[in-house]
Protein backbone atom coordinates (compact mmCIF):
# COMPACT_ATOMS: atom_id res chain seq x y z
CA UNK A 1 0.00 0.00 0.00
CA UNK A 2 1.24 3.78 -1.07
CA UNK A 3 2.33 5.64 2.38
CA UNK A 4 -0.23 8.80 3.13
CA UNK A 5 1.34 11.76 1.91
CA UNK A 6 0.92 14.84 3.76
CA UNK A 7 -0.77 16.70 1.00
CA UNK A 8 -3.04 13.90 0.13
CA UNK A 9 -6.44 15.85 1.78
CA UNK A 10 -8.11 12.95 2.62
CA UNK A 11 -11.13 15.60 4.04
CA UNK A 12 -14.15 12.60 3.08
CA UNK A 13 -12.27 9.75 4.39
CA UNK A 14 -12.72 8.07 7.32
CA UNK A 15 -8.89 7.60 8.33
CA UNK A 16 -9.01 11.34 8.29
CA UNK A 17 -11.88 11.42 11.45
CA UNK A 18 -9.92 8.82 13.38
CA UNK A 19 -6.88 11.16 12.61
CA UNK A 20 -8.92 14.40 14.36
CA UNK A 21 -10.22 12.38 17.13
CA UNK A 22 -6.45 10.90 18.27
CA UNK A 23 -5.35 14.54 18.02
CA UNK A 24 -7.83 15.73 20.30
CA UNK A 25 -9.95 19.36 19.52
CA UNK A 26 -8.81 22.21 17.80
CA UNK A 27 -7.91 25.74 19.12
CA UNK A 28 -11.09 27.57 17.26
CA UNK A 29 -12.56 31.01 17.23
CA UNK A 30 -14.77 30.38 14.34
CA UNK A 31 -18.69 30.05 14.58
CA UNK A 32 -18.16 28.47 11.13
CA UNK A 33 -17.98 24.68 11.77
CA UNK A 34 -17.10 23.63 8.38
CA UNK A 35 -13.97 25.90 8.84
CA UNK A 36 -13.01 24.38 11.72
CA UNK A 37 -13.41 20.69 10.41
CA UNK A 38 -11.21 21.71 7.32
CA UNK A 39 -8.60 22.86 9.34
CA UNK A 40 -8.27 20.20 11.73
CA UNK A 41 -8.25 17.88 8.83
CA UNK A 42 -5.83 19.68 6.75
CA UNK A 43 -3.40 20.37 9.56
CA UNK A 44 -3.42 16.37 11.04
CA UNK A 45 -2.94 14.96 7.26
CA UNK A 46 0.10 17.41 7.06
CA UNK A 47 1.42 17.03 10.02
CA UNK A 48 1.58 12.93 10.76
CA UNK A 49 2.69 12.67 7.34
CA UNK A 50 5.56 15.00 7.50
CA UNK A 51 6.65 14.25 11.16
CA UNK A 52 8.08 17.08 12.13
CA UNK A 53 8.47 17.88 15.81
CA UNK A 54 6.02 20.73 15.93
CA UNK A 55 3.68 22.42 13.58
CA UNK A 56 1.09 25.19 13.61
CA UNK A 57 -1.57 26.03 11.02
CA UNK A 58 -3.98 29.10 11.04
CA UNK A 59 -6.92 30.10 8.45
CA UNK A 60 -9.09 33.18 8.13
CA UNK A 61 -12.27 33.16 6.08
CA UNK A 62 -14.96 35.66 5.65
CA UNK A 63 -13.48 37.47 9.04
CA UNK A 64 -13.44 33.99 11.38
CA UNK A 65 -9.92 32.44 12.23
CA UNK A 66 -9.09 29.38 13.56
CA UNK A 67 -5.55 28.51 14.96
CA UNK A 68 -4.96 24.19 15.58
CA UNK A 69 -1.14 22.83 16.67
CA UNK A 70 0.46 20.03 16.83
CA UNK A 71 3.88 18.24 19.27
CA UNK A 72 5.44 20.34 21.34
CA UNK A 73 7.17 23.48 20.41
CA UNK A 74 11.15 22.44 22.49
CA UNK A 75 11.07 18.92 23.54
CA UNK A 76 10.49 18.02 26.67
CA UNK A 77 8.20 21.78 27.03
CA UNK A 78 5.19 19.81 27.49
CA UNK A 79 4.12 23.05 25.39
CA UNK A 80 1.99 22.64 22.32
CA UNK A 81 2.53 25.03 19.74
CA UNK A 82 -0.74 27.78 19.46
CA UNK A 83 -1.82 31.00 18.21
CA UNK A 84 0.72 32.52 20.30
CA UNK A 85 3.69 30.54 19.56
CA UNK A 86 6.89 32.57 18.40
CA UNK A 87 8.68 31.12 15.14
CA UNK A 88 10.69 32.30 12.79
CA UNK A 89 8.99 32.94 9.55
CA UNK A 90 12.53 33.52 7.12
CA UNK A 91 11.51 34.81 3.67
CA UNK A 92 7.68 35.75 4.25
CA UNK A 93 10.12 38.63 5.62
CA UNK A 94 10.11 40.02 1.76
CA UNK A 95 6.37 39.97 1.59
CA UNK A 96 6.42 42.79 4.58
CA UNK A 97 9.57 44.71 2.94
CA UNK A 98 7.46 44.92 0.06
CA UNK A 99 3.84 46.19 2.06
CA UNK A 100 6.84 49.25 3.30
CA UNK A 101 7.71 49.85 -0.24
CA UNK A 102 3.37 49.47 -1.36
CA UNK A 103 2.93 52.30 1.76
CA UNK A 104 5.98 54.72 0.53
CA UNK A 105 4.76 54.59 -3.21
CA UNK A 106 1.41 55.18 -2.03
CA UNK A 107 2.46 58.32 -0.06
CA UNK A 108 4.27 60.12 -2.78
CA UNK A 109 7.83 59.23 -0.36
CA UNK A 110 9.24 56.77 -3.44
CA UNK A 111 8.67 55.77 -6.75
CA UNK A 112 8.56 51.97 -8.03
CA UNK A 113 11.59 53.64 -10.87
CA UNK A 114 13.81 55.24 -8.56
CA UNK A 115 16.67 54.00 -9.02
CA UNK A 116 18.57 51.83 -6.61
CA UNK A 117 21.83 54.21 -6.42
CA UNK A 118 19.96 57.51 -5.79
CA UNK A 119 18.15 56.17 -2.79
CA UNK A 120 20.73 53.77 -1.02
CA UNK A 121 23.14 56.58 0.03
CA UNK A 122 26.11 54.09 0.45
CA UNK A 123 29.23 55.43 -1.22
CA UNK A 124 29.30 52.44 -3.83
CA UNK A 125 29.14 52.74 -7.69
CA UNK A 126 25.79 50.32 -8.43
CA UNK A 127 26.29 47.91 -10.95
CA UNK A 128 24.52 48.04 -14.37
CA UNK A 129 23.85 45.93 -17.09
CA UNK A 130 22.61 46.64 -20.94
CA UNK A 131 22.43 50.30 -20.05
CA UNK A 132 19.47 48.86 -17.53
CA UNK A 133 19.81 50.90 -14.19
CA UNK A 134 18.74 48.48 -10.90
CA UNK A 135 15.23 50.02 -9.97
CA UNK A 136 13.31 49.72 -6.55
CA UNK A 137 11.06 47.63 -8.34
CA UNK A 138 13.34 45.42 -9.90
CA UNK A 139 14.60 44.27 -6.36
CA UNK A 140 11.18 44.07 -4.84
CA UNK A 141 10.31 41.35 -8.01
CA UNK A 142 13.24 39.47 -8.04
CA UNK A 143 14.65 41.10 -11.40
CA UNK A 144 17.36 42.82 -10.38
CA UNK A 145 20.05 40.66 -11.90
CA UNK A 146 21.54 39.98 -8.05
CA UNK A 147 22.91 36.90 -7.49
CA UNK A 148 20.67 34.92 -4.35
CA UNK A 149 23.27 36.18 -1.93
CA UNK A 150 26.05 38.07 -1.16
CA UNK A 151 28.76 36.81 -0.67
CA UNK A 152 30.59 37.58 2.71
CA UNK A 153 33.74 36.27 4.77
CA UNK A 154 34.90 33.14 5.38
CA UNK A 155 33.06 31.58 8.74
CA UNK A 156 30.73 34.21 8.86
CA UNK A 157 26.48 33.57 9.66
CA UNK A 158 24.66 35.51 6.99
CA UNK A 159 22.01 35.70 9.57
CA UNK A 160 23.42 37.08 12.45
CA UNK A 161 27.17 38.55 11.20
CA UNK A 162 26.21 40.07 7.49
CA UNK A 163 27.86 43.84 7.32
CA UNK A 164 27.40 46.42 5.29
CA UNK A 165 31.09 45.82 4.19
CA UNK A 166 30.01 42.90 2.74
CA UNK A 167 27.34 44.23 0.39
CA UNK A 168 29.60 47.21 -0.11
CA UNK A 169 32.58 44.52 -1.54
CA UNK A 170 29.55 42.65 -3.35
CA UNK A 171 28.19 45.43 -5.37
CA UNK A 172 31.51 46.54 -6.19
CA UNK A 173 32.52 43.27 -7.85
CA UNK A 174 29.91 43.90 -10.38
CA UNK A 175 27.42 40.94 -9.82
CA UNK A 176 24.83 41.08 -11.58
CA UNK A 177 23.90 37.86 -13.27
CA UNK A 178 21.59 39.67 -16.14
CA UNK A 179 19.87 43.06 -16.95
CA UNK A 180 17.52 43.99 -14.80
CA UNK A 181 13.35 43.26 -15.61
CA UNK A 182 14.57 41.39 -18.72
CA UNK A 183 14.39 37.57 -16.52
CA UNK A 184 14.01 36.87 -12.80
CA UNK A 185 16.00 35.03 -10.07
CA UNK A 186 15.30 34.93 -6.20
CA UNK A 187 17.50 37.02 -4.83
CA UNK A 188 18.04 37.57 -0.87
CA UNK A 189 20.52 40.15 -1.98
CA UNK A 190 17.85 42.49 -3.47
CA UNK A 191 15.98 42.52 -0.79
CA UNK A 192 18.30 43.71 1.28
CA UNK A 193 18.85 46.31 -0.77
CA UNK A 194 15.57 47.28 -0.86
CA UNK A 195 15.15 47.97 2.86
CA UNK A 196 18.34 49.87 3.34
CA UNK A 197 17.47 51.87 0.52
CA UNK A 198 13.75 52.71 2.03
CA UNK A 199 14.98 52.82 5.49
CA UNK A 200 18.19 55.88 3.81
CA UNK A 201 15.07 57.55 2.44
CA UNK A 202 13.38 57.89 5.54
CA UNK A 203 15.96 58.59 7.76
CA UNK A 204 15.58 55.32 10.44
CA UNK A 205 16.25 52.22 10.71
CA UNK A 206 14.52 49.88 8.87
CA UNK A 207 12.66 47.83 11.93
CA UNK A 208 11.76 51.12 12.69
CA UNK A 209 10.41 52.31 9.63
CA UNK A 210 8.48 48.74 9.14
CA UNK A 211 6.57 48.94 12.59
CA UNK A 212 5.44 52.63 12.13
CA UNK A 213 4.27 51.76 7.88
CA UNK A 214 3.02 48.04 8.01
CA UNK A 215 3.20 46.50 11.64
CA UNK A 216 1.48 48.80 13.69
CA UNK A 217 -1.31 49.66 10.91
CA UNK A 218 -2.10 46.38 10.57
CA UNK A 219 -2.36 45.64 14.42
CA UNK A 220 0.13 42.88 14.52
CA UNK A 221 1.47 42.70 18.19
CA UNK A 222 3.53 39.90 18.08
CA UNK A 223 6.14 40.39 15.01
CA UNK A 224 9.88 41.38 14.94
CA UNK A 225 13.19 40.85 14.51
CA UNK A 226 14.49 39.91 18.02
CA UNK A 227 13.63 37.80 20.48
CA UNK A 228 13.43 38.83 24.79
CA UNK A 229 14.07 36.30 27.24
CA UNK A 230 10.61 36.31 28.23
CA UNK A 231 9.83 35.54 24.10
CA UNK A 232 12.19 32.58 24.04
CA UNK A 233 10.09 30.31 26.19
CA UNK A 234 6.89 30.54 24.14
CA UNK A 235 9.43 29.94 20.31
CA UNK A 236 9.47 27.10 18.29
CA UNK A 237 12.78 24.98 18.25
CA UNK A 238 14.27 24.81 14.82
CA UNK A 239 15.48 21.71 13.69
CA UNK A 240 18.10 20.71 10.86
CA UNK A 241 17.47 18.43 8.21
CA UNK A 242 18.90 15.75 10.08
CA UNK A 243 16.83 16.44 12.90
CA UNK A 244 19.52 18.26 15.53
CA UNK A 245 18.03 21.74 17.12
CA UNK A 246 19.01 24.43 15.62
CA UNK A 247 20.16 27.62 18.00
CA UNK A 248 18.52 30.95 18.42
CA UNK A 249 20.26 33.56 16.85
CA UNK A 250 20.32 37.04 16.61
CA UNK A 251 19.10 38.79 13.29
CA UNK A 252 21.67 41.12 11.19
CA UNK A 253 20.40 44.60 10.84
CA UNK A 254 21.44 44.01 7.33
CA UNK A 255 19.13 41.06 6.12
CA UNK A 256 15.87 42.87 7.38
CA UNK A 257 14.44 43.16 4.29
CA UNK A 258 15.21 39.17 2.69
CA UNK A 259 14.20 37.38 6.33
CA UNK A 260 15.07 37.74 10.03
CA UNK A 261 11.25 38.01 11.35
CA UNK A 262 9.38 35.95 14.09
CA UNK A 263 6.09 36.02 14.09
CA UNK A 264 2.87 34.62 15.22
CA UNK A 265 0.29 32.16 13.97
CA UNK A 266 -2.21 34.96 15.45
CA UNK A 267 -0.53 37.71 14.18
CA UNK A 268 -0.08 36.58 11.04
CA UNK A 269 -3.77 35.96 10.74
CA UNK A 270 -4.17 39.59 11.53
CA UNK A 271 -1.52 40.11 8.62
CA UNK A 272 -3.85 38.36 6.54
CA UNK A 273 -7.50 40.15 7.74
CA UNK A 274 -5.87 43.45 6.85
CA UNK A 275 -4.73 41.99 3.16
CA UNK A 276 -8.25 40.60 2.98
CA UNK A 277 -10.03 43.62 4.24
CA UNK A 278 -11.10 46.83 2.28
CA UNK A 279 -10.27 50.00 5.00
CA UNK A 280 -10.44 52.75 2.87
CA UNK A 281 -7.16 54.25 4.27
CA UNK A 282 -5.18 51.47 3.29
CA UNK A 283 -6.67 51.38 -0.17
CA UNK A 284 -3.75 52.80 -2.09
CA UNK A 285 -1.10 50.83 -0.78
CA UNK A 286 -3.14 47.39 -0.59
CA UNK A 287 -3.81 47.60 -4.18
CA UNK A 288 0.33 48.53 -4.61
CA UNK A 289 1.09 45.79 -2.96
CA UNK A 290 -1.66 43.07 -4.24
CA UNK A 291 -0.79 44.53 -7.75
CA UNK A 292 1.18 41.92 -10.66
CA UNK A 293 4.08 44.10 -11.76
CA UNK A 294 5.98 41.42 -14.08
CA UNK A 295 4.51 38.47 -15.68
CA UNK A 296 6.28 35.06 -16.20
CA UNK A 297 5.67 35.16 -20.10
CA UNK A 298 9.02 36.58 -22.00
CA UNK A 299 11.01 36.61 -19.12
CA UNK A 300 14.28 34.57 -19.21
CA UNK A 301 15.33 33.10 -17.04
CA UNK A 302 12.64 32.59 -13.95
CA UNK A 303 14.71 30.35 -11.48
CA UNK A 304 13.62 29.60 -8.23
CA UNK A 305 10.23 31.14 -7.76
CA UNK A 306 7.71 27.91 -8.00
CA UNK A 307 8.04 25.97 -4.74
CA UNK A 308 4.88 27.01 -3.32
CA UNK A 309 2.93 26.44 -6.49
CA UNK A 310 4.43 27.63 -10.04
CA UNK A 311 4.88 31.49 -10.39
CA UNK A 312 2.73 33.37 -13.41
CA UNK A 313 3.64 36.76 -12.33
CA UNK A 314 5.44 38.76 -9.22
CA UNK A 315 3.94 41.19 -7.66
CA UNK A 316 5.58 42.93 -4.07
CA UNK A 317 7.46 39.67 -3.21
CA UNK A 318 4.33 37.82 -3.44
CA UNK A 319 4.86 35.28 -5.75
CA UNK A 320 1.25 35.42 -7.95
CA UNK A 321 -1.06 32.74 -9.05
CA UNK A 322 -3.50 33.34 -11.58
CA UNK A 323 -7.24 31.31 -11.57
CA UNK A 324 -6.94 27.90 -13.23
CA UNK A 325 -10.12 25.56 -12.85
CA UNK A 326 -11.40 25.44 -9.17
CA UNK A 327 -8.63 27.97 -8.33
CA UNK A 328 -8.82 31.08 -7.20
CA UNK A 329 -6.42 33.55 -7.82
CA UNK A 330 -3.91 33.60 -5.05
CA UNK A 331 -0.76 35.08 -4.00
CA UNK A 332 1.60 33.18 -1.69
CA UNK A 333 5.19 33.56 -0.47
CA UNK A 334 7.43 30.42 1.67
CA UNK A 335 10.15 30.96 4.06
CA UNK A 336 12.71 28.74 5.74
CA UNK A 337 15.32 30.00 8.45
CA UNK A 338 17.22 28.24 11.04
CA UNK A 339 14.90 25.27 10.93
CA UNK A 340 11.81 25.92 10.04
CA UNK A 341 9.85 26.28 6.94
CA UNK A 342 6.83 28.37 6.65
CA UNK A 343 4.45 29.24 3.88
CA UNK A 344 1.35 31.62 3.90
CA UNK A 345 -0.92 32.34 0.98
CA UNK A 346 -4.18 33.96 0.07
CA UNK A 347 -7.00 34.75 -2.03
CA UNK A 348 -7.62 38.63 -1.94
CA UNK A 349 -11.02 38.64 -3.97
CA UNK A 350 -12.38 35.11 -1.73
CA UNK A 351 -11.76 36.79 1.60
CA UNK A 352 -9.42 33.25 3.07
CA UNK A 353 -6.11 33.06 4.02
CA UNK A 354 -3.71 30.44 5.33
CA UNK A 355 -0.37 30.30 7.18
CA UNK A 356 1.36 27.41 8.38
CA UNK A 357 4.63 26.36 10.04
CA UNK A 358 6.70 23.56 10.57
CA UNK A 359 10.41 23.40 12.89
CA UNK A 360 12.02 20.88 10.82
CA UNK A 361 13.59 21.59 7.65
CA UNK A 362 11.95 18.94 5.08
CA UNK A 363 11.66 19.60 1.29
CA UNK A 364 9.29 16.59 1.43
CA UNK A 365 7.50 18.08 4.46
CA UNK A 366 7.60 21.60 2.88
CA UNK A 367 5.82 20.55 -0.44
CA UNK A 368 3.20 18.86 1.25
CA UNK A 369 2.36 21.76 3.53
CA UNK A 370 2.54 23.92 0.66
CA UNK A 371 0.78 21.69 -1.69
CA UNK A 372 -2.37 21.32 1.51
CA UNK A 373 -2.44 25.22 2.26
CA UNK A 374 -3.21 25.76 -1.93
CA UNK A 375 -5.58 22.93 -2.29
CA UNK A 376 -7.34 23.77 0.98
CA UNK A 377 -7.59 27.74 0.11
CA UNK A 378 -9.53 26.08 -3.34
CA UNK A 379 -11.18 24.09 -1.92
CA UNK A 380 -13.11 26.69 0.50
CA UNK A 381 -13.45 29.11 -1.94
CA UNK A 382 -13.89 27.93 -5.47
CA UNK A 383 -13.86 29.38 -8.24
Amino acid sequence: MRPTKPGDLVFRTGLALIIVAMLGATHARAEDKLLVDAVELTGAVIYLGAKPPAFVIGVIRNGETVVRGYGEIAAGSGKEPDGDTLMRIGSITKVFCGATLASMVADGTVNFGDPLQDRLGWDVKIPERDGKKIRLIDLATHSSGLPREAEGTQGENATSDRSKEDYVKALASDPQLLAPGTGILYSNFGFDMLAQALANTAGKPYAELLKERVLDPAGLKDTRFDLTEADKTRTMQGHNFDGSPMPIIPTSPLIVGAGGLYSTANDMLRWLRWHLGADSKDFEMRLLDHAAYLDRDGLNPVFGMDEGGAMDAMGLGWVIMRPEGNRPLILHKSGGLQGEFSFVAFAPSRGIGVFASMNQFSVDGFDAMAKATIELITELAPR
